[in-house]
């Protein structure tokens, strides 16, 4: 008789089985110390005991964990600061600025230590939001590749014996120049021009890695304050202002004022947007055209002379210039160009239009960089007519197309000296090293717009031994007195009179003041084009062959920030890659090619060439690719260096200014590499309801049309809201908490993402385990974009597009963000399978988690049908393995930044969202010290804190006064939805349909 067939292995056959075998050596060959032999077989397999390790047995796991316990010290406080209470965190008000992203902070410190950066909700430019960016600096405070000691040649030198020899040479230098990133700092500034005057005049240069030079000389040396919410329609030329162009904080937060739509307000403004690469501000238009960079300049001039009475050119661009028309003052045309042509014909066409979201008389201060100067300072340090140069916070040997002229230029200037925090690209070819302080250890103060000051305080001692910037040029200058009480003298004119004392620490203490102490810009006249030269010199540009457009990616941005984890870990919003740069490709010239995703190609341009994997990216234009610049780092410590290929000195200067598109040449190298993207990873897609979208038009119909229910048939033949449920309903007493997400809100920035990383303690994995599916976020922002494959269903009921399909999008796709997290469902189908009741619902409406009851089954992740749990396969912050992908986070200084309110979580253990209940706890204790209810707002989730374009609400749905409720209350039968709403498990997260306001005839021109 045939035995009959065998389906369970015993865990003796599994381990020496050759399946386990392969895999455990590729996957956990750090954990493989044991050799044995089985059989004819001779390969390496884990022991029993590390099997169960591996595979989370909670017995073995936990004994052997116990074994390996590290011995952790505690040292008392002998004399306790005044200002710190043990378990307490304190708030500091502060600024971030770090040459180009502005952000008002407020700095939650525990024991002394900063551990989280949130939004200064006092600011009038930020208005309580963050950046990505942002939210992640304080991780670079911990960062042991910043230079810890003042150094001559690269070696250790004594600080008085550096200002003495640095003293002796300036006074004998000659010509001195001070190079810079822009800096918006009324005080820094008459520093440097009293240290500019005691030694002859040195020249400051102000640079941008982002320049926004051709803007400037488009406006006589002013860089235009623009407000979105004055503007019903906009149109832009390139400009992602929502992501990286300008103040994208701020721009966003206008933005969307005008983008929320509600029973009362069923208006919104409409954004048209024409662009090369996918960005993200294309990404939320309603009306997206993708185009060449030469392309954009030859629109600029279309719908300029349309504006004036020209013929109306065709399609989309046609209905743009009406729409303006129509608009009038209530218009907006912005350009991402650095081009001082195209921005000349920019700036004519708002002045048509009388636009009131553009102020020149209050003009932003945050692009001051002069492209021209910049690169005259490289062709005279080369001639030899410098005699000392100094960067301060500036490291163009590495972000500036020039930076090879200007590596070889450093030779010749005697003296060199670097004020940078390491010994990065420009640094280490320098003299002598001055490292400033971490913006976070410095006082300093602000003016990222006229009339809106903002001020940087100390929150912690220096961790190194390093000098703030401003204080080495005054010790230079000869000055006896230091930068704070210089800084203070200058706040004396800024306040006026009165008690100062009083004024000041009321200053400190709130963060932001008005009133203005930047001198106006002097007009930058050279150069300046009229409207007739600008149109000719457009038309003589000539395009060829394949273009490339360099843009600016989210988290990395110009690279100033590249050791960061947090950042290189950010999915990137449109392509939700991580780790690298790549050459984005639109789909038919690969398959033209015959590319496919992750083949490496060589683009070649200036007899400069980088080699990068391809992404094909839909969206983007016919006829170009584009590169992210701020990777190829090679000094800038073990998390950036070797990261990507520096894009930049594919760059040319054009007309005075970078010009950061350029015709290239391609060709395959016949070598691949994997990109890390994050879009199908722990993937709804193909399942049904997820997003939900519809147009304006269709919303001022009738509102309760525009979002679909599932329904399923009852025997009396009328159709009802799925009902049936294995368990029982929760009846909530007290607290209910809950979160509201509006997709009309949400641009996909993901602030929240780093905020939420910030705040719980979630490790990086790095490349090989992204691309491996591990990545530890417990928010993701999900991208959909719409496909042609369901494009006929769709429009046969009035709807766009949009579908939570598979990657199978349209040439030219509308796109959807979605923020995903743990939905705490009231019927939660994790809870019913968890063996050791390690995952349980609270009285409060929250899935709680119990760490060290959870023995790694992974159960719950796969009964997780939104797939929001993560599972720790290694014990990230304790394992050698990761440390190059984290870097200074495995030192006892990087574990600084870890919120001692939540538990780091160990390998074998199971994780995800858990509504930031450490803050809810702490919510309710301060309300019942005070013997009441919490107050609505006194409670928020990490990520609706950080949230830029208040997307996120989150609040107790028993209140009913809180948004939240009244948000439902008011959207309820309208936009609101749950997410996979047909399995009933009832999430405690809503969503509100997003709506655009595009009609048929728009969607399809």
């Amino acid at each position: 008789m045939q035995d009959s067939p065998k389906y369970w292995k015993g865990i003796e056959e599994l381990e020496s089985s050759p399946e386990f075998v392969k895999n455990a050596l590729s996957e956990f060959a750090d954990f493989m110390p044991v050799k044995e032999s089985h059989g004819t077989s001779d390969a390496t397999v884990a022991p029993r005991r590390d099997f169960l390790k591996l595979m989370g047995f909670g017995l073995a796991a936990a004994t052997l964990a116990s074994c390996e316990t590290p011995i952790k010290k505690a040292i008392p406080y002998l004399n306790k600061p005044e200002e710190v209470d043990p378990g307490i965190a304190n708030f500091y008000a502060s600024t971030f600025f770090n040459g180009q992203d502005y952000n008002s902070v407020l700095v939650k410190t525990r024991e002394g230590r900063p551990i989280k950066l949130e939004g200064n909700p006092e600011s009038p430019i930020t208005g309580g939001g963050l950046s990505a960016r942002a939210q992640a600096a304080v991780l670079s405070l911990y960062d042991g590749a910043r230079l810890q000691h003042f150094a001559k040649n690269g070696a250790k030198v004594d600080k008085d014996q550096l200002d003495q020899e640095v003293r002796n040479a300036l006074a004998g230098a000659g010509r001195v120049a001070i190079v810079s990133p822009t800096i918006i700092s009324p005080s820094t500034k008459k520093v440097i021009a009293e240290f500019a005057a005691r030694f002859g005049g040195a020249e400051h240069v102000m640079y941008d890695v982002n320049s926004a030079s051709g803007l400037l000389r488009a406006n006589g040396g002013v860089l235009p304050a623009y407000d979105f919410s004055k503007a019903d329609i906009i149109v832009s030329f390139g400009a992602d202002f929502l992501g990286t162009w300008i103040s994208p904080v701020e721009f966003a937060r206008q933005y969307v004022a005008n983008r929320k739509v509600s029973s009362a307000k069923r208006a919104m403004s409409k954004h048209f947007q024409f662009e090369t690469n996918m960005s993200l501000t294309g990404s939320n238009a309603d009306v997206r055209e993708p185009m060449k960079p030469s392309a954009l300049g030859e629109a600029v001039v279309s719908l300029y002379n349309a504006l004036m009475g020209g013929g109306k050119p065709a399609g989309k661009l046609g209905m743009a210039a009406a729409a303006l028309q129509s608009a009038g003052s209530r218009g907006l045309v912005v350009s991402g160009s650095n081009d001082p042509a195209i921005q000349t014909l920019v700036t004519a066409i708002n002045q048509k239009l009388g636009s009131g979201a553009v102020d020149t008389a209050n003009p932003s201060f945050v692009r001051q960089g002069d492209d021209a100067r910049m690169a005259r300072l490289v062709k005279d340090m080369a001639a030899g007519q410098i005699g000392a140069v100094i960067f301060y916070h500036a490291n163009p040997v590495f972000d500036h197309p020039m930076g090879a002229d200007l590596a070889t230029a450093l030779k010749k200037v005697k003296t060199t000296i670097s004020l940078n925090d390491r010994l990065d690209e420009t640094g280490a070819l320098c003299t002598y090293a001055a490292p400033d302080h971490h913006f976070l250890e410095s006082w300093n103060d602000y003016e990222p717009k006229r009339g809106y000051l903002s001020l940087a305080q100390p929150v912690i001692t220096p961790l190194f031994a390093t000098r703030q910037a401003q204080d080495s040029l005054l010790t230079w200058a000869g000055s006896p007195t230091t930068y704070y009480n210089y800084l203070r003298q200058q706040w004396q004119g800024v306040l006026g009179g009165g008690d100062f004392a009083k004024a000041w620490d009321k200053a400190v203490h709130d963060g932001v003041a008005m009133g203005s102490a930047l001198p106006a810009p002097a007009a930058q006249l050279e150069g300046t084009m009229d409207v007739n030269s600008a149109i000719a010199a457009i038309k003589a540009a000539k395009s060829g062959g394949i273009e490339l457009a360099i843009y600016e990616k989210i988290g990395v941005g110009t690279g100033a920030d590249a050791n960061n984890p947090w950042l290189q870990e950010l999915p990137d919003p449109v392509t939700k890659a991580t780790w690298g740069n790549y050459v984005t490709v639109p789909r038919a010239y690969a398959i033209e090619r015959k590319w496919e995703q992750g083949d490496v190609v060589k683009v070649t341009a200036n007899g400069k060439s980088v080699s990068l994997p391809v992404l094909i990216q839909p969206g983007q234009a016919a006829g170009t690719i584009g590169i992210a610049l701020g990777y190829g780092r090679t000094a800038a410590g073990k998390v950036a260096n070797g990261l990507g290929e520096n894009v930049l000195p594919l760059a040319v200067m054009r007309n005075g200014a970078i010009s950061y598109t350029n015709a290239v040449q391609m060709e395959a190298t016949g070598t691949q590499s994997p990109i890390a993207q994050t879009q199908t990873h722990h993937t709804i897609m193909d399942r049904k309801p997820v997003v939900q979208e519809a147009t304006l038009a269709q919303y001022r119909e009738n509102p309760k049309e525009v979002t679909e229910y599932e329904k399923v048939s009852t025997p009396d033949g009328l159709e009802k809201p799925n009902k049936v449920s294995l368990w029982q309903d929760y009846e909530y007493k007290n607290h209910h908490w809950g979160m509201a997400i509006d997709l009309n809100s949400c641009i996909g920035c993901g602030s929240c993402v780093v905020g939420c990383q910030a705040e719980n303690n979630i490790a990086v994995v790095g490349k090989q385990e992204v691309i491996n599916r591990r990545e530890m976020h417990w928010m993701r922002i999900d991208r959909y974009y719409s496909s042609d494959a369901h494009k006929e269903d769709f429009e046969e009921k009035g709807k766009l597009a949009t579908y939570a399909a598979m990657e199978d999008p349209s040439e030219n796709p509308s796109v959807i963000f979605q923020p995903m997290m743990c939905q705490h469902c009231n019927h939660a189908p994790c809870e019913t399978v968890c063996p050791v009741l390690a995952t349980t619902h609270s009285s409060e409406g929250l899935n709680q988690m119990t760490y060290n009851r959870c023995v790694g089954t992974r159960y719950c992740a796969n009964n997780c049908p939104y797939k929001v749990r993560r599972f720790n396969w290694f014990s990230y912050y304790s394992n050698e393995k990761f440390e190059s992908v984290n870097g200074h986070m495995f030192t006892d200084l990087g574990r600084m930044v870890l919120n001692p309110d939540v538990t780091v979580r160990a390998r074998g253990v199971m994780e995800k969202c858990s509504m930031c209940v450490q803050r809810i706890q702490l919510g309710k204790l301060e309300a019942k010290k005070q013997k009441r209810r919490p107050k609505d707002g006194e409670i928020v989730s990490a990520c609706a804190q950080s949230c830029p374009t208040q997307a996120i609400v989150f609040g107790d749905m028993r209140d009913s006064e809180s948004r939240i409720s009244q948000l439902l209350r008011r959207e309820d039968g309208e936009r609101a939805f749950h997410v996979l709403d047909a399995i009933n498990v009832q999430p405690n997260i809503t969503y509100l349909t997003k709506i655009r306001n595009t009609d048929k005839s728009d969607f399809n021109a």
